[in-house]
């Protein structure tokens, strides 16, 4: 059965977006140790989870291909086929992404047991929420950049009480520091 991956990005103080979504307080430039680390994650990695929302910002910025990308980076993002998980879209606008809608644990199994390699979500905060809440999430990575910004929209929200085991620590030349967790179901 295929794995459903979390990587996101999360202030020191545990929020993946600041108010008004606000990223200005990511880490920029990456450092190489970084890009090989993410790299090494996302390998075996053959679609992309996303809500709504976030699919309406991720996928036409990957398309413009970011200048602080990586040109691998850039074709893995546009050439991984995506789904986006939302009840408001009946159709996909985009090329390469399908759109599932229904019940979120159905849907998520459905994708875990068709053939292929992991699965990985990115967010937004409501459908990280859903999955960590539902225990959809098989594996945690959690990007810690060096930076508190005080309030937000947080990775953890308030169903999402669960015991976490570490698996790996690790940081990097940028500041950035990379947890691993799995989660630990009831």
């Amino acid at each position: 059965m295929r794995k459903l991956k979390l990587q996101v990005q999360v202030s020191a103080d545990g929020y993946m977006a600041g108010p008004d979504d606000a990223m200005d307080w990511l880490t920029f430039p990456w450092t190489e140790d970084l890009t090989a680390h993410i790299a090494e994650l996302t390998e075996p990695v053959d679609t992309i989870v996303l809500g709504r929302r976030l699919a309406e910002g991720f996928i036409p910025t990957w398309a413009a291909r970011p200048e602080h990308e990586t040109q691998e980076a850039i074709d893995k993002m546009n050439d991984t086929p995506k789904v986006v998980i939302s009840d408001s879209l009946t159709e996909s606008p985009w090329d390469n992404t399908t759109v599932v809608g229904g019940d979120l644990a159905e849907a998520v199994g459905k994708l875990k047991e068709q053939p292929g390699g992991d699965l990985i979500v990115y967010g937004g905060a409501t459908l990280v929420a859903d999955l960590l809440a539902r225990e959809l999430i098989d594996d945690i990575h959690l990007f810690v950049n060096p930076t508190a910004i005080g309030t937000g929209k947080p990775v953890f929200g308030p169903d999402a009480h669960r015991t976490l085991r570490l698996v790996t620590a690790r940081a990097f030349d940028c500041g950035i520091a990379a947890l691993h967790y799995e989660p630990r179901h009831a």
